[in-house]
């Protein structure tokens, strides 16, 4: 049999090229197909993109942009509105999951409604899930699940859910750092680290464990104000979105925090506020002028604002008009308060909307009315926030309170000083036979007088009031203590302002000790920076 010899010379027979020939061609083919594949694949990685470019983004374009706003001026069904429009037209824009999650929050927040809480609270999940199909080198990425997640733990504070609340606001600090090494620049960031920064440090003792649970959350008040003034300097020169919730943040900050009002009351007057178009800035504008001594301003404000049925009920803002006419002895205070008796169904300011409509009829001179009106604080409302709670201990107690002294607090509370001083200054210790009424009759002299710059003069009312009762269960030593420490940090005085403000936090009453002890933390913390 003939061999074939590869080394000939001869070229192959047509024969061997027949046997040769299917290798060949499958080789080729081969080669053909890995190259279609490569092809191929290369096409749908070029699809993929595209549609991540499209469908992974956070865009807040001028319809989201309207959303937004609509949102923060409570205009909720004009803004389902656009966030619908939204998802029908560009539905691969996840932001507006983070703006429906704003409805959500204000409703829940406002009306304090637990069934409304629990189902809406469903949503949460599904909306962070959304957002994680966002874009993740976007800024939003993270800072939009962040805001979810803080805005349902001041949510869930309503409900006295502080376990899940204090976890979801560990949660939130940490993608807010994580987004901070990624985007440094990114303002909208920066401005809820502010925020977080600055409450850190003035949590009261009975809630230490939940700053234990946030495990490495830091912060203090300067530090906090000083990242939201970083960001209200560069929305001056920048379109930035965030402007208004920001300078409302700020102007709480150095009114609650900084104790500094006249600050707070230039920062809320800014023009980018109009609490003729907005019920929110209505309610930060007023709440911000009845305590800085400007009751007149917010009644003119309350009384004006925006109305109609494009914005969602805010019934608290009833109540605060029927309060700050309560501070000016207004024989109509009486109709705002019951309007939001009426018809606020939530669970807090209930008791102290009772306590201040028996008020309201006390210092008319009427005894009866205030024993039915002050009996609804034993059975309507929770006992969650301070004033609630002093409201029902008064209810208990079946003390009635004297009509001077009530006067001149309500008088004092409206920032009618003159009116205040003038009423009380008829009466003397000696004319009060109880503990509670000479601690208070000391302590109001001493809250007039320091208001009215008197300050050695008020120094003596509040040692006397804190020598007299600093063992009591009532709150006047403790703030007391608290208002001579202020006094004695705008003099400079650091060493004596530091010891009154641990005087404060030393004296426990049964009222308002988680604020008292908020205010004398946060006064220690600026007395670092002296």
């Amino acid at each position: 049999m003939q061999s074939l010899n590869i080394n000939s010379k001869n070229p192959p027979t047509p024969h061997h090229q027949n046997i040769l020939s299917p290798i060949i061609e499958i080789r080729i083919s081969d080669t053909i197909f890995n190259d279609m594949k490569k092809l191929y694949l290369l096409f749908f990685l070029f699809l993929f993109s595209i549609q991540n470019t499209f469908a992974n983004k956070f865009e807040f374009t001028p319809l989201a942009t309207e959303a937004y706003q609509k949102v923060m001026s409570l205009r909720f069904e004009e803004a389902k509105k656009d966030i619908e429009k939204i998802k029908e037209e560009d539905p691969n824009n996840q932001i507006a999951y983070f703006i429906e999650n704003y409805i959500d929050f204000f409703k829940v927040f406002i009306n304090e409604d637990k069934a409304e809480f629990k189902l809406l609270e469903k949503n949460k999940t599904p909306r962070l899930k959304a957002i994680r199909r966002g874009d993740k080198n976007s800024p939003y990425y993270l800072y939009c699940q962040a805001e979810i997640k803080l805005q349902w733990a001041l949510a869930r504070l309503k409900f006295e859910q502080y376990f899940n609340a204090f976890n979801e606001v560990s949660s939130a600090y940490k993608l807010l750092k994580r987004n901070q090494k990624k985007f440094p620049n990114f303002q909208a960031n920066k401005k809820s680290l502010g925020v977080l920064h600055a409450l850190i440090g003035t949590i009261p003792d009975n809630y230490k464990w939940g700053v234990k649970l946030l495990g490495g959350m830091t912060g203090s008040i300067e530090k906090g104000k000083r990242e939201i003034e970083e960001t209200l300097i560069y929305a001056r020169t920048n379109d930035f979105l965030f402007e208004e919730e920001t300078l409302v943040m700020y102007a709480f900050l150095m009114l609650h925090l900084k104790n500094d009002m006249n600050k707070a009351w230039g920062i809320i007057q800014n023009d980018k506020l109009d609490p003729k178009k907005n019920p929110l800035v209505c309610f930060a504008f007023s709440n911000i002028a009845m305590r800085t001594g400007r009751n007149d301003i917010a009644i003119e404000l309350l009384e004006n604002r925006p109305r109609g049925s494009q914005y969602a009920t805010f019934h608290f803002l009833d109540y605060m008009l029927g309060l700050a006419k309560l501070y000016r002895l207004d024989r109509d205070a009486e109709v705002h308060i019951r309007k939001y008796l009426n018809n606020f169904h939530g669970q807090n300011y209930i008791k102290e909307a009772y306590q201040k409509l028996a008020w309201f009829h006390l210092v008319k001179g009427n005894e009866i009315e205030y024993v039915k009106y002050i009996a609804f604080c034993k059975t309507k409302g929770a006992k969650v926030i301070g004033g609630d709670k002093t409201a029902e201990k008064e209810a208990k107690s079946g003390i009635i309170p004297d009509m001077t002294l009530l006067k001149a607090r309500l008088l004092f509370d409206g920032g009618y000083h003159e009116r205040a001083l003038k009423l009380i200054s008829k009466k003397s210790l000696t004319d009060f036979s109880t503990q509670k009424n000479q601690l208070e009759y000391t302590y109001r002299l001493g809250r007039i007088t320091h208001n009215m710059e008197n300050h050695d003069e008020a120094i003596t009312h509040y040692q006397t009031t804190i020598d007299r009762g600093s063992d009591a269960s009532y709150y006047f030593a403790c703030n007391a203590a608290l208002q001579i420490g202020l006094i004695y940090e705008a003099r400079k005085d650091k060493s004596n302002a530091k010891k009154f403000f641990n005087l404060c936090l030393s004296i426990k009453p049964d009222e308002h000790r988680n604020g008292l002890h908020q205010k004398a933390k946060a006064g220690l913390d600026r007395l670092k920076n002296f």
